[in-house]
């Protein structure tokens, strides 16, 4: 009796279409997903690498443009510099005719750094739910991919008349490669998406405090102290970055 050929070229060459049409949407999402953790992983280490450098030095700066200037060769990931820029403009704005110009100068600035951080926030968020999507969805492509492929093995070997151990074993196993495929294209999206969201709840809170400290120099000409800063936190809630996110 000849041997059973066993494999997963062999599971390749008996499957159909609807068997090669999962095994190609598992590899594609796992190739955007691996390029999504790639290149956010890379953006992530900038941006950590360089921030705390990037705004001590800003407010070791002896001017408002010295400070600007270090911040656009520190801040790579342009994450800070953005809001800095954006409340001197909008602080510089002069009064016309518009419907900004008309708003209050402090709710101005306010409104518009706050339209800034949601604007960082949706940056650095994404990529975030297509990972959120393949480490929810894949493990049950895969499961398809195993039910379909166990479904015409039994078939194939009902139509043969030989139902035997050996035989139901084979195409049994090289179907339930689809399902460790479904959890090797999930897995490393699920633990991907909890460091980015990790990092990007740590981005945010620093860059809130920074908004804050941003909005007094723009405002009053000097950095807040510690205590002058807890009562611009309670005064200037729209600026709060969580709230944001929300």
């Amino acid at each position: 009796m000849q041997e059973q050929q066993l494999g997963l070229m062999h599971f390749w060459q008996a499957g159909d279409a609807v068997t090669h049409a999962v095994a190609w949407l598992l590899l594609a999402m796992s190739v955007v997903s691996w390029y999504f953790i790639l290149s956010k992983a890379w953006s992530a280490w900038r941006l950590r690498r360089g921030a705390r450098a990037a705004l001590e030095q800003f407010w070791n700066a002896h001017s408002i443009d010295d400070a600007v200037a270090t911040l656009e060769r520190a801040d790579t990931e342009r994450v800070f510099l953005p809001l800095v820029q954006k409340a001197r403009a909008a602080a510089a704005m002069q009064p016309d005719s518009s419907l900004a110009a008309s708003i209050d100068r402090d709710e101005l600035i306010t409104r518009t750094m706050r339209g800034e951080i949601t604007q960082a926030s949706a940056r650095l968020e994404s990529g975030l739910a297509f990972l959120a999507s393949v480490g929810s969805t894949a493990p049950f492509v895969g499961l398809f991919g195993t039910v379909w492929g166990i479904y015409h093995a039994l078939l194939a070997i009902a139509s043969s008349g030989q139902v035997m151990i050996d035989k139901v074993a084979g195409p049994v196993g090289e179907a339930l490669v689809m399902t460790a495929a479904g959890l090797a294209v999930a897995i490393p999206a699920v633990l991907a998406y909890n460091a980015f969201v990790r990092v990007n709840r740590i981005v945010l809170a620093e860059l809130d405090g920074f908004a804050h400290d941003v909005l007094a120099l723009v405002i009053t000409g000097r950095r807040l102290k510690d205590d002058e800063g807890d009562a611009l936190r309670s005064g200037v809630a729209p600026l709060s970055a969580s709230q944001v996110v929300r």
